[in-house]
């Protein structure tokens, strides 16, 4: 039996387990809440999901500036501290990890790297949401020499996406793995991967990503190869 801890989101929550789990039994699914902050189940995490949700506060990137387009009216700092607290015990215990979202710009910002407040502001095209129901569809383009290369099999393809905010400056230990046509980072991954364990975080949302109802490689091929970083 495997183990992988999910961070507690607000944002379609109820998503990412059965995605993750799909038709696994030998695969159990725990919350990382920042609400119960139950550190003490980091230790039987095999695996850790960074999801989605709101902004993360400027703070955890050196930006003073809080009121910015589309920004939430209130951050969720305890969120930002567990969340980077999870993120660095699976550093120091070379546990794999799958960053989605908001997961994916935490991981850049734990790392010294920044965000882009505000995509359209920053002269980026409109990344967010088509509706309340709907995510947006648009196509990435992936670095051939990546781990993520590796895991997709495909030098592009089409992804959602649900996100007004982007990777500014990156982290010095990471490297971009696929990118909008538009030049957004829309993956990042270990720039030298000797010695450090699986990590892939991508800005779509892999758990609901659907085109024309079909699971593309995108997805599923993310899933799988997290699942077989851990079951190694």
């Amino acid at each position: 039996m495997k183990t992988i801890g999910i961070t507690q989101s607000d944002s379609k929550f109820h998503l990412y387990a059965p995605w993750m789990k799909g038709e696994d039994e030998k695969v159990e699914i725990i919350t990382l809440s920042y609400d119960t902050e139950n550190y003490e189940d980091l230790k039987k995490c095999d695996g850790i999901v960074l999801t989605g949700g709101i902004d993360t506060h400027p703070k955890f990137y050196n930006n003073n500036r809080l009121k910015y387009p589309l920004g939430p009216e209130e951050f969720n700092e305890k969120r930002d501290e567990f969340e980077l607290k999870v993120f660095e015990y699976a550093r120091q215990h070379n546990i794999p990890v799958l960053a989605i979202c908001r997961g994916m710009q935490l991981v850049n910002c734990a790392l010294g790297g920044d965000l882009i407040q505000d995509l359209e502001e920053g002269g980026k095209e409109n990344h967010r949401k088509q509706n309340e129901f709907d995510d947006g569809i648009h196509e990435v383009y992936v670095d051939k020499n990546s781990l993520f290369y590796q895991v997709s099999k495909t030098e592009k393809g089409k992804v959602n996406s649900a996100h007004h905010q982007g990777l500014g400056t990156l982290a010095n230990e990471l490297m971009i793995s696929a990118v909008s046509t538009d030049d957004v980072a829309e993956a990042v991954e270990y720039k030298d991967k000797m010695n450090k364990p699986w990590l892939l975080c991508v800005q779509w949302h892999p758990e609901r990503l659907k085109i024309d109802d079909t699971i593309v490689p995108f997805s599923k091929n993310i899933r799988e190869s997290f699942l077989q970083s851990i079951k190694k």
